[in-house]
């Protein structure tokens, strides 16, 4: 997989640079798309990170860059965002799980990564995505390994 070598600075400040952006973030295994945008809904940018702990390092720092993130809404927060949503989450983000747009949405604004960062940034604030994402160190997860072993086993 070819490197990314993209710079953690945005390519253009906005002007009036609101208090809060709001981050949305793409989920895949190697590189996630994130996107912020502002509170009353424009889209100042849009960038691609890889999927490693640097990257989700470069991913807030970019964020920040914009404004003050306080929210974030990401795909597969149980999957390929587990690692990304216990980084933002120790880094004092509120994390919303967001679930892919319906197909209909999807063939009328395009599918890219892009785009579905953009919409996971904005289904936070409409109330399309209300649920929390797992913090995964609950009981739960300390019986995963137990479970994992067990199914091995058999």
């Amino acid at each position: 997989m070819p490197s990314i070598t993209q710079s953690a600075a945005p390519c253009h400040l906005p002007a009036d640079a609101a208090e809060e952006v709001l981050l949305g973030v793409d989920t895949h295994k190697d590189v996630h798309a994130a996107a912020v945008t502002t509170m009353p809904g424009a889209a100042p940018d849009g960038r691609s990170f890889p999927a490693t702990a640097q990257g989700y390092r470069q991913l807030v720092a970019w964020a920040r860059s914009f404004a003050v993130v306080r929210r974030a809404g990401v795909e597969c927060t149980g999957s390929y965002g587990a690692a990304l949503a216990r980084h933002l989450h120790a880094e004092g983000i509120e994390v919303t799980e967001v679930n892919q747009p319906d197909k209909a949405a999807r063939r009328r604004h395009g599918q890219t990564d892009a785009v579905d960062a953009e919409a996971a940034a904005r289904a936070v604030p409409s109330g399309r995505a209300t649920a929390t994402a797992k913090t995964s160190d609950g009981p739960v997860e300390m019986l995963r390994p137990f479970k994992i072993a067990k199914g091995s086993a058999i």
